[in-house]
């Protein structure tokens, strides 16, 4: 009986899945990758010059307003502010909150090579 009811766990979740838009599918696929996390760099610049690094962020999320759902035109998250912009997480360098706007910050966000 209990192979039997997570069969059917699996076969409704499936069902659920396929049913649902793009769009939710990919909000889906983010959180689980929220869960398993990654090892994000934001570099902020100001014209060409490097001018804030933060990271190990594990992910960058949209702004939300209160009640209405829309977007915001910021997004937000926690990594380690990289002071010296060494590219190294030195001691004394702390997990910090950080925003920036979409519209007006140069940023390039990537997953760490190393």
């Amino acid at each position: 009986m209990n192979r039997q009811f997570r069969i059917a766990v699996c076969l409704c979740i499936a069902t659920l899945l396929t049913a649902c838009t793009q769009e939710s599918q990919n909000k889906i696929g983010r959180s689980i990758q929220n869960w398993t996390g990654t090892d994000g760099i934001i570099e902020i610049y100001a014209g060409e010059k490097l001018v804030k690094r933060f990271m190990k962020i594990d992910k960058i999320s949209t702004a939300s307003g209160t009640g209405t759902g829309t977007d915001r035109p910021y997004r937000f998250g926690y990594g380690v502010l990289d002071a010296n912009l060494n590219g190294t997480v030195d001691s004394g360098e702390k997990k910090v909150y950080f925003e920036f706007s979409d519209y007006s910050t140069s940023y390039v966000f990537f997953e760490n090579p190393a």
